[in-house]
């Protein structure tokens, strides 16, 4: 891990006021431009911020102050950290505990069938698997694909709802939409929609139809009813 100064400009200050140094050597060491330095020295920049000590803080010592007073073309040089701040290791495969393992390779064949626009990458690092566990399920070639049954990674608690729909998302930019033939659906030509009639203009016929036939039984009945009645008289 590369070292920096803490503080370049509050450090110039104190070096500025408490040493000898020229303003190139001091420059250098600040990683400041010369003419910044003297504008320092000379109260023009840098107003309101207190000095800090690199030998406090142990990034210079004494003896390389007094070097680098005693020969204007020596270059000050950083001390070596007393404690060394390990590396940032490289974000691998997620951490799967051993109660849940049996239960990727049924989360990975659902992610297969649902979302098959995840790349192998993609489902590694939401279940925590190997790229040649995947290839196996995909082919069914898997040692146990008989027995697989998939299964929701969500509901298996191997990731979160958001990082699933984060992947997914991440997936879809750049896929073309899909088409009506992928969809199972086509859109009907103008003529055939011309020729068709709205049905609530067919059910209001069949009930024109209906009522006018009640009606013409109905008066016959009344015209006949009468003669029904005389002849019981006589």
């Amino acid at each position: 891990m590369a070292q920096t100064l803490l503080m370049p400009k509050a450090t110039a200050i104190w070096l500025v006021d408490n040493t000898a140094l020229s303003f190139d050597q001091i420059a250098q060491f600040c990683k400041l431009h010369p003419l910044e330095v003297k504008a320092i020295a000379d109260g023009e920049a840098a107003q309101g911020i207190k000095g800090l000590d690199p030998i406090s803080t142990g990034q210079l010592s004494r003896d390389e102050i007094a070097r680098a007073e005693a020969n204007p073309n020596h270059k000050l040089n950083l001390s070596e950290p007393k404690v060394r701040v390990p590396e940032s290791k490289r974000r691998g495969p997620r951490y799967t505990p051993v109660s849940k393992r049996q239960d990727r390779p049924n989360a990975i064949l659902w992610l297969v069938r649902n979302h098959p626009e995840l790349k192998d990458a993609q489902i590694s690092r939401l279940v925590g698997t190997t790229k040649s566990t995947i290839e196996q399920i995909r082919e069914r070639t898997h040692w146990n694909s008989a027995n697989l049954a998939p299964m929701d990674p969500v509901t298996l608690g191997l990731c979160s709802q958001i990082d699933l729909d984060m992947e997914v998302e991440k997936a879809s930019k750049g896929r073309p939409l899909p088409t009506a033939a992928e969809l199972g659906a086509t859109l009907q030509s103008a003529q055939e929609t011309e020729r068709l009639t709205p049905s609530y203009e067919r059910e209001e016929e069949k009930e024109k139809e209906i009522d006018a036939d009640a009606v013409f039984r109905k008066l016959s009945s009344l015209r006949s009813a009468p003669k029904d009645e005389d002849d019981d008289q006589y």
